[in-house]
């Protein structure tokens, strides 16, 4: 005969990613002529629950590299940009998203600048990145119980005696004591 009880434990009750393009705009303490090279250092990147939809806030710095003065000479600026973005997430069995939850947010690419250009001296950055939530919260599980088992086998110290033991009772002499 079995039975069941339910268990409750953390478990991921709702997962969702999102990539994401910004544009963002860079001016330089010189007159850049042409883009050598861009890189995005430094992501930070937090999550929390407003009205069961995950509010996103991060920021990240970026390098441009460029070269000024005719091509003759270059240069690096470098920008801190910040970020909002909203993720709505759907989580399992139709249950809503409370303060009780935990909110885990990864990078799951980091922020690349995929196009870059120069207009009046003013660079344009396009960053793409891609975000990964997890809400972690209570869920219950069923397992199944057997009732009739004993948790612990039942051992004699006759079942536990090895042959040299057995061979040791062998020898001795019943008569030593008369």
């Amino acid at each position: 005969m079995s039975n069941f009880k339910e268990i409750v434990t953390k478990a991921i009750i709702g997962k969702a990613k999102k990539t994401s393009t910004n544009e963002f705009m860079l001016t330089p303490e010189l007159r850049p002529d042409t883009i050598l090279g861009c890189w995005v250092i430094n992501h930070r990147f937090n999550g929390a629950n407003n009205g069961g939809i995950v509010n996103l806030e991060g920021s990240f710095d970026v390098n441009v590299w460029y070269s000024y003065d005719n091509d003759t000479k270059t240069a690096v600026s470098t920008g801190t940009f910040s970020y909002q973005d909203k993720m709505p997430v759907r989580l399992k069995d139709n249950t809503a998203l409370t303060n009780k939850e935990e909110i885990i947010v990864r990078s799951l690419k980091q922020p690349t600048v995929t196009n870059v250009s120069v207009n009046d001296g003013i660079v344009k950055l396009n960053v793409e990145k891609e975000l990964g939530v997890e809400i972690i919260g209570d869920t219950k599980i069923k397992v199944s119980i057997e009732e009739d088992e004993d948790d612990y086998e039942i051992v004699t110290d006759e079942e536990i005696m090895t042959d040299k033991d057995e061979a040791a009772i062998e020898e001795i002499d019943e008569e030593y004591l008369k």
